[in-house]
């Protein structure tokens, strides 16, 4: 039984005369981290865009919290985090989340605590463009967690970070699912999919399995993911 997350059902998006999700169907639990892993175009952008609610579906349907995916009711309780930063290079990381906490009328002190979350306390007045994209990236995410988001949507947030700064990255969302929120991270690096509690695999905009890691690697009998995503998609074709 799912626990207060997100529900997709029969799931369909026809975008220019092309599927892009083909009759997809999936839950995202509260309380877990669910990897979405595929190669690049195999619609997992789109798909997170539907449980954001800002990709207009063809059919099939998306709840989120028991609300459909969209709704204002949810925009308070929703953080997502596209793969281009969308914060201001001209500002400071402190002056930006002060920006965007002011637009959801958060408190002050919820910065320094988001700052603090994804460990960026001492950039506080550096200004963004002379940051890394590892650190831009972790100003993305401060300010999608600024207000407190039970449902943190993350679209391949480790591209371009070197090891050390995606271990970092991981933890800081096993924190966050710990704390009860639900999240669900895209990724088209195989060896990341360890890291998830749950893996959804896609491909060709069909979801072909959703199993934790270990499950599907003694399902197929491969020895790593990358092998169980090819034995699958062998078994597919």
């Amino acid at each position: 039984m799912m626990k207060n997350g997100v529900a997709i059902d029969a799931l369909t998006v026809v975008r220019g005369g092309n599927t892009v999700l083909d009759d997809v169907t999936l839950e995202i639990p509260a309380g877990q981290v669910t990897g979405l892993l595929g190669p690049s175009g195999c619609g997992k952008s789109t798909l997170m865009r539907t449980v954001v609610g800002v990709q207009r579906i063809t059919s099939g349907t998306v709840t989120v919290f028991g609300e459909a995916a969209g709704s204002a009711a949810l925009r308070s309780r929703i953080g997502y985090v596209t793969q281009a930063p969308s914060v201001y290079d001209d500002l400071t990381v402190a002056e930006n989340l002060e920006f965007f906490a002011s637009v959801l009328g958060v408190p002050k002190a919820r910065v320094d605590s988001c700052l603090a979350l994804v460990d960026l306390t001492s950039y506080a007045d550096r200004v963004v463009a002379r940051l890394s994209g590892g650190q831009r990236s972790r100003v993305s995410l401060a300010v999608a967690l600024l207000g407190e988001p039970q449902l943190i949507v993350l679209d391949e947030p480790t591209v371009g970070l070197d090891p050390v700064l995606r271990q970092d990255l991981w933890q800081t969302f096993h924190r966050l699912a710990d704390d009860g929120a639900a999240v669900f991270v895209s990724s088209h690096v195989m060896d990341e999919a360890n890291r998830c509690d749950r893996l959804v695999l896609m491909r060709e905009g069909r979801v072909i399995a959703d199993d934790t890691p270990s499950a599907l690697l003694a399902s197929t009998g491969a020895d790593d993911i990358e092998s169980a995503f090819l034995d699958l998609v062998g078994g597919a074709a």
